[in-house]
Order: C-alpha cells, then sequence, then structure tokens
C-alpha cells in the first residue's frame, strides 16, 4: 500500500465531504437566504462562497508550476456581492470545486513531496493541501451555522442530532467493522 496515495485518496474524501457538507446546509434554505448577513460585519454565504470560489481557482488552477495567489485574483472583490441567483452561485460553487478535484485526480504519488509556491512561499504538495484543507472546512462551518441561523427551528441536522448519539452508536457498533471507500456516487462527482 503506498502511503502517498492513501493520503491523496483521503483528502479526496475529506474535500468532497465538506463540499457536500455545505451543499445540504445550503439546500435547505430559500435561495433568498443565501444573501442575508445576520450582522452588518459578517459574510452572507453567498460571499463566503464567493470567497471559496475566488482562492480554489487561484490556487489549483497550474498549482504545479504558478503561484498559487494569480495575479489575475481580486480578493478583496471577493468579499462584495455582485452574485444575484442561486443558479449562478452554484454554477461559480462547482466549478471552483471541479478546478479542485482536477488538480487533485491529476497528482501522481510521487509529487506530494514537490515544491510549489503560494504567494512566494515554498510548500510541499501535502502542506498546501493541508493547508487548504483547514482553510475549506473553517467556511463551510460559517456556510453551516449561518444556515442554521437562518432556518432556526426547522434545520434538519447534518450530523449526529442532538440527544440521539447513544441510539447513533448503538446502531454503528451492531454492524460489522469496515473501511470506508469512496461510492460510485462520489467517484462520480469527483470527475
Amino acid at each position: 500500500m503506498d502511503i502517498n496515495q492513501v493520503y491523496l485518496d483521503s483528502s479526496k474524501k475529506m474535500f468532497l465531504y465538506y463540499k457536500t457538507i455545505a451543499e445540504k446546509a445550503m439546500d435547505q434554505l430559500e435561495p433568498e437566504q443565501l444573501f442575508v448577513t445576520n450582522t452588518e460585519d459578517s459574510n452572507s454565504i453567498a460571499i463566503i462562497v464567493k470567497h471559496i470560489w475566488g482562492n480554489m481557482l487561484s490556487r489549483w488552477t497550474d498549482f504545479l508550476t504558478t503561484d498559487g495567489e494569480k495575479p489575475t485574483r481580486d480578493r478583496d472583490a471577493e468579499f462584495e456581492n455582485n452574485w444575484t441567483t442561486k443558479e449562478e452561485l452554484l454554477l461559480k460553487w462547482n466549478e471552483a470545486w471541479s478546478c479542485l478535484f482536477g488538480a487533485l485526480e491529476s497528482l501522481e504519488p510521487d509529487q506530494l513531496t514537490q515544491i510549489i509556491y503560494i504567494r512566494n512561499e515554498g510548500h510541499t504538495v501535502i502542506e498546501a493541501i493541508n493547508r487548504q484543507l483547514a482553510h475549506y472546512p473553517y467556511h463551510v462551518g460559517q456556510i453551516v451555522y449561518s444556515a442554521k441561523l437562518l432556518k432556526k427551528s426547522s434545520w434538519d441536522s447534518l450530523s449526529i442530532p442532538k440527544n440521539n448519539s447513544n441510539n447513533y452508536n448503538n446502531e454503528k457498533f451492531s454492524k460489522e467493522k469496515e473501511i470506508k471507500n469512496f461510492t460510485t456516487d462520489e467517484l462520480e462527482r469527483l470527475k
């Protein structure tokens, strides 16, 4: 078993998990709620998505050969809302994730120690992946929290529902041990 391939597969799984969590949160909202800010200083879900989109396209486009902070990126503009529809938001969301997954799919396991640059700072590919595995879930948490505040009491839990841990654990431990692999649907979503 090649540990580098295990790492790549695990990374893809984690990115897909957080993408899915954010989508499940956004799916619970009315389209106009995606553009609501909870406070004057907070970002709407649309703005968070726009920032993730800008970051992903910058970091993952030609990431082995060009700096991860592209000269064409306007990070400050990512925090200004000029998207108006849920369809536009989801189109950009999927464009960004396709860029990320395409970059990861193009990697060979032996490239994980290659040095790439982000803002002129050298990182191994592993470090760059880890950096984004910390960054994107941070923003997914913001999306989920904002969606939950907007949805209020009719929120469908995205994890183990409150006061249901014992039932969940009993169900899990009543089954045989398993190693979770990509499902066919998950593999298809990565393409």
